[in-house]
């Protein structure tokens, strides 16, 4: 995988987040379709994490190849 297509995938992630922050309810936060967004957010979330850890992944790997 290539770096545009981890930023693009990124980028998707924090839309879909701000997206989902759009549909809280903030005063009734955990009923309804309050609950699927935090869990839309939360999903968006580790989904950047599993990609920023992917990404250091493979430059540690690139750097013992490299020596």
């Amino acid at each position: 995988m290539n770096r545009t297509l981890f930023i693009v995938l990124i980028i998707l992630a924090l839309v879909l987040i701000t997206y989902n922050v759009t549909l809280i309810d903030f005063d009734e936060p955990f009923k309804g379709n309050s609950v699927v967004a935090l869990i839309g957010i939360v999903a968006s979330l580790c989904a950047i994490l599993l990609l920023l850890i992917y990404m250091t992944s493979k430059k540690i790997q690139k750097k013992i190849e490299d020596e």
